[in-house]
């Protein structure tokens, strides 16, 4: 599988790109497609296919889940968080990782979470995606032994400054071990659990 950024690539070099994977018979992922450019690129590639929820495209052969990979849980602190949650299921699932997601469990109404903790249980890896001051990993990294990613994003209103605020409080984190990525950066945070999962897999052979 190959990963191509898309907000600063023109649709003809995108196109440039998926015409010589295309003919390799690879899986291509392009991320940070507007929707704009997304129509031309349908038009051009019949096989492809826009994810809107995550502005990602995909073009290549149908990938199937992998069920020895396990599951990836991606957790997110409101609504708000969806798109940058979305760009990481598409990453996953490119890789053949199955990803669920559990929506809308933010620190502003803890019992949503404390009252879904089983859907952690059977998961290998969780990426928590929150914004404003970011303390929904920690709090997670808290309560299971599973590796947790924390993904800021760029949601929030004055002092939040984009994600920075969120992306701060997460590397200042008491919880020990939480690893954190960049703002909004869904396709790191789910390569980030990519590279766990099949670390573990190694040393369990």
């Amino acid at each position: 599988m190959r990963r191509y950024g898309g907000e600063h690539k023109s649709c003809e070099q995108i196109i440039g790109i998926l015409r010589d994977l295309e003919a390799a018979s690879q899986v291509a992922l392009v991320t940070r497609v507007s929707k704009e450019k997304a129509e031309t690129l349908l038009r051009t590639f019949e096989k492809a296919e826009y994810h809107s929820q995550a502005s990602c495209l995909t073009l290549g052969p149908s990938l199937v889940v992998n069920e020895s990979l396990g599951k990836v849980l991606i957790v997110t602190a409101g609504t708000s968080d969806l798109n940058v949650a979305a760009e990481a299921v598409v990453s996953l699932n490119c890789h053949g990782v199955k990803a669920e997601m559990l929506m809308d469990v933010g620190v502003s109404g803890l019992q949503r979470l404390l009252g879904r903790l089983d859907k952690f249980k059977t998961a290998r890896t969780v990426i928590v995606c929150a914004g404003m001051e970011g303390a929904l990993p920690t709090i997670i990294a808290g309560l299971i032994p599973q590796p947790v990613i924390g993904l800021p994003v760029s949601v929030g209103y004055g002092v939040s400054m984009g994600g920075k605020a969120a992306l701060q409080g997460m590397l200042a984190s008491c919880a020990p071990g939480l690893l954190v990525v960049n703002i909004d950066n869904g396709y790191g945070a789910a390569m980030a659990a990519l590279r766990i999962i099949k670390s573990s897999l190694v040393s369990n052979t």
